[in-house]
């Protein structure tokens, strides 16, 4: 269930109100008249069930309530209601499968920003996956894994293409690129340091490192789970259920292919950088094309259960008297 909080300039409160009020999704509707002052206008407040979410915002949208007004959505923790029990079970769907586009993509603008905070995430990221490739590390690499915040902008590439946002895919394209390459830069800095204070040698550079070497000898398996963490990690995203997250983040070599990208710089262990970069290139992808597919075909499974939801609401109209 979701809270769904219009401000609206009073001229459309009336055709708002309507439109809540006809949906059978929206289990209660509350109106405030001249709550607003910047901009002036009118409360409404709504429950509605979360698999109608989009439609209403969809439909609020064409209005042009957020020209002038704010559509905003509060998550429910938790409620008591039979008409929202009523309103859940007569709405087609299930609340958990359902994507809420208006969040889904705002989520998506906001990881596409590149700023300091997301550059700094990427940078010491990639200075531990360097530090844990030299003490050939798993657990310190896993924890650059889940440091790094990097999966965020690539959903954001299947958010802009599935939602023809080009705007969205050009920032979330130009976030991971300039974010891999300061990381990079940043990193290789700190390994020429550490390489003129004696501490790391080509040797163990270049050596046999069993705990780390999948880090730069991609395979055909790389791909695989690239693709399948990609889909996972897109399905937390739009869905209630966030927890698959940490598991993409420890699934996928993008981090610490960066890292030791950056160490075979400082060093000039060549095959290293070249196996690193091809691996970073097929994980990366493998992300970007699951995130797409999976964002385009709940878009198409979504369009089904709207059509449902309008069929829905025109045998109710027939009914009504």
């Amino acid at each position: 269930m979701l809270t769904l909080r219009v401000s609206c300039p009073a001229e459309l409160t009336e055709d708002v109100v309507r439109v809540l009020g006809e949906d059978p999704s929206v289990s209660s509707l509350s109106l405030v008249r001249g709550a607003c002052l910047h901009p002036a206008g009118d409360l409404v407040l709504a429950d509605v069930a979360r698999e109608a979410a989009s439609d209403l915002v969809q439909a609020l949208v064409t209005m042009g309530v957020h020209e002038n007004g704010t559509v905003q959505l509060e998550p429910v923790t938790a409620w008591l209601s039979r008409d929202g029990f009523e309103a859940e079970r007569r709405t087609p769907g299930s609340g958990a499968d359902a994507v809420v586009w208006a969040d889904v993509t705002q989520r998506a603008y906001e990881d596409s920003e590149l700023n300091w905070t997301y550059a700094s995430f990427m940078t010491l990221a990639t200075m531990i996956a360097t530090i844990a490739i030299v003490l050939d590390s798993q657990i310190l690499v896993i924890g650059a894994m889940v440091l790094g915040p990097e999966f965020g902008a690539v959903a954001a590439l299947g958010v802009a293409l599935v939602r023809r946002r080009w705007t969205l895919l050009r920032l979330a394209a130009r976030t991971l690129v300039a974010g891999f390459a300061g990381g990079i830069v940043v990193t290789t800095l700190f390994a020429v340091v550490v390489r003129s204070l004696g501490w790391v040698t080509l040797a163990e550079v270049a050596g046999r490192r069993p705990g780390t070497n999948f880090i730069y000898s991609p395979d055909k398996w790389s791909f695989v789970v690239a693709v399948i963490a990609g889909a996972a990690g897109v399905l937390s995203l739009t869905s209630a259920r966030t927890g698959g997250l940490s598991g993409v983040f420890i699934s996928v070599t993008t981090v610490p292919a960066a890292g030791n990208v950056a160490l075979g710089l400082a060093f000039g262990a060549w095959a290293e950088v070249r196996g690193s970069t091809l691996q970073l290139v097929v994980n990366l992808s493998g992300m970007a094309i699951a995130g797409w597919l999976t964002l385009a075909l709940q878009q198409r499974v979504w369009a089904r259960m709207s059509a449902r939801r309008a069929r829905l609401m025109g045998r109710l109209r027939h009914r009504t008297p």
